[in-house]
């Protein structure tokens, strides 16, 4: 019987320690991948930073590896080594999508680390104008790899050559961005290049927005023909893939208000931290001798995902780059969207929340500027000698890029795009409340950076924002184009609609139209029709997706729409303007 009950001790223990070895084996876990089964990659290779003769191929794994190789050329003979780093904030929380993640805090009950890793190569020897397939091959710890599928890849191209570009912004893992990448690469095949206009992502830090959200509408995945985000009308599922986009095509990107994180780990949530951003004045005064950066707010993880061109002074948060026939210039511009709401429940753009008053430490301070941009700024002075640059003067075609819009239906350009005017109201030694106005005289965009692109012959602008489609011109001809209702909308201030704006405030906050004074333009070929039979100068759909597309051998650009309620539906070039 002892005998007995000695083997059966020794047998159950047996059985523990395999099913501990099973458990540890079969782990799979953010931060911490056992090598069970096959590697895989986390993006495809996607391109940066294009020159005369080289260009830079990036990707991510979860795992740091022992070689990342880019092999290229005729039959893939040549090979660039990677260059690997580890990003440094990319976490998951309770409200991520990810995995096993489904609802709130099923796995993650508060923000934890999650590890990737960024890979890197630089391509050489390319020649204008010529094509070179190249695939990414990843070697684990183990020694098991994976490749890429082959792609091609190319140089920057060399002025005179026509190039097609696209569009688009505030992809925000929104319903239709898969559907709308899709039909990128149906219509006009592969582009040339990709200008994002700002609000990639929403919550920066969230590693599985960039990555691999459940919804399978990710930010990599949409431009790269992996997402599969399912859209159903009428009872019948579609799913969309994206568009196998920039994997063969660079893409410049510029800072949105999405891009940009609050105080690093102060709160319970990655959406709370995204919320609690304040101005670097204020930081300095409330925590003197702590990192400036991590209490005020930061965009460490944009900046360490993208290789861009590089200012002296702003470094990749504004830039200027040629390519091909164009000069694009692009702006830090963009500031904290905050709640237009009067309720007294929330932080707000016009006031900050009632059970906050006797904090300071927990207030909003409205819409947070986030990069100086008024004249005798940093960015300005740079933007101002940019503008006298040989490389802009003598290019063809010359464009901005930012995100915060300059002349807009939507409902984020109010109030003005300038410091908040704090105002504290008391009632003896008690804080009554604290509200802000933004003095229209004052906008920065408009007063200060307008008139300098006006002088400077910029032909268009281009930016995001407010999730729709519509488009201005000036008196001196300048374009003004806001293509940003991708994903989704919040409406357009126009005809019965109107923007949520305070009342008995010192401003004048406009509540139709645009507040900076111009009228939008009918789409040229397709316009639609209002409910009052009338033709509408914007989009703004939850049902009609929107791209545009900047043709610089014709100088036009072109606007297609496609209704995701009829998936069979042909995609219609609805409105196009030439550039002077």
């Amino acid at each position: 019987m002892l005998r007995h009950l000695r083997n059966r001790k020794i047998f159950s223990v047996a059985m523990l320690v395999l099913v501990i070895c099973f458990t540890l084996v079969g782990v799979r876990s953010f931060g911490q991948r056992i090598m069970t089964s096959a590697p895989q990659l986390l993006t495809d290779p996607f391109l940066q930073l294009p020159t005369e003769t080289s260009v830079q191929v990036v990707w991510f794994t979860e795992f740091a590896g022992v070689n990342h190789t880019v092999t290229y050329g005729e039959n893939l003979k040549q090979t660039a080594k990677a260059n690997t780093t580890k990003l440094t904030r990319t976490r998951e929380d309770q409200h991520s999508r990810v995995a096993n993640q489904t609802k709130d805090g099923q796995v993650y009950q508060k923000p934890v680390q999650r590890d990737i890793w960024r890979h890197e190569a630089e391509v050489t020897g390319l020649t204008p104008g010529l094509r070179v397939n190249y695939r990414i091959t990843s070697v684990r710890e183990d020694s098991e790899s994976v490749n890429s599928d082959i792609f091609s890849l190319a140089a920057t191209p060399k002025p005179d050559t026509p190039l097609k570009i696209l569009l688009t912004s505030d992809h925000q893992l929104k319903p239709m961005t898969s559907a709308n990448l899709q039909k990128v690469v149906e219509t006009v095949g592969r582009v040339d290049g990709v200008w994002f206009a700002g609000d990639l992502v929403n919550v920066s830090d969230r590693a599985s927005e960039w990555f691999d959200n459940n919804s399978g509408g990710a930010l990599f995945p949409g431009l790269q023909g992996r997402a599969k985000y399912e859209m159903t009308h009428d009872g019948v599922k579609t799913t969309y893939t994206g568009g196998q986009i920039i994997q063969h095509a660079p893409i410049f990107t510029c800072i949105g208000n999405h891009e940009v994180m609050g105080r690093f780990t102060r709160t319970g949530s990655l959406d709370d931290e995204f919320d609690d951003t304040i101005p670097r004045a204020v930081a300095q005064k409330i925590y003197r001798d702590k990192s400036l950066i991590d209490n005020s707010f930061n965009t460490n993880t944009y900046e360490e995902i993208f290789s861009l061109p590089k200012s002296k002074e702003g470094g990749k948060r504004y830039y200027a780059v040629s390519f091909g026939d164009v000069r694009l210039v692009v702006l830090y511009a963009t500031n904290m969207w905050r709640t237009p709401s009067l309720n007294g429940k929330h932080k707000g753009r016009y006031r900050e929340a009632e059970k906050d008053l006797n904090n300071p430490e927990d207030w909003g301070y409205g819409q947070v500027i986030y990069e100086p941009i008024a004249k005798g700024s940093k960015q300005y002075n740079w933007l101002e000698a940019e503008l006298n640059s040989p490389e802009f003067q003598q290019a063809k075609y010359k464009v901005v890029m930012f995100h915060h819009p300059p002349h807009t239906l939507g409902d984020n350009i109010v109030p003005a795009y300038t410091e908040p005017v704090q105002i504290i109201e008391r009632d003896d030694n008690n804080i009554k409340a604290v509200r802000y106005e933004y003095p229209k005289y004052a906008d920065y965009i408009i007063r200060d950076v307008v008139p300098l692109l006006e002088a400077a012959d910029v032909q268009l602008v281009f930016y995001g924002h407010s999730h729709l489609w519509n488009r201005f011109v000036s008196q001196s001809g300048m374009h003004f184009l806001e293509t940003s209702n991708v994903g989704n909308t919040y409406g357009a201030a126009w005809g019965d609609r109107k923007r949520e704006v305070p009342i008995g405030y010192q401003e004048d906050y406009v509540k139709l139209g645009d507040p900076n004074g111009l009228e939008p333009i009918v789409p040229t070929i397709a316009p639609l029709l209002g409910e009052d039979g009338k033709l509408m100068p914007y989009i703004a759909s939850n049902d009609i997706t929107v791209f545009s597309i900047f043709d610089t051998g014709a100088g036009t650009i072109s606007s297609y729409r496609f209704d995701t309620r009829k998936p069979d539906s042909e995609v219609l070039k609805f409105d196009e303007f030439k550039l002077k």
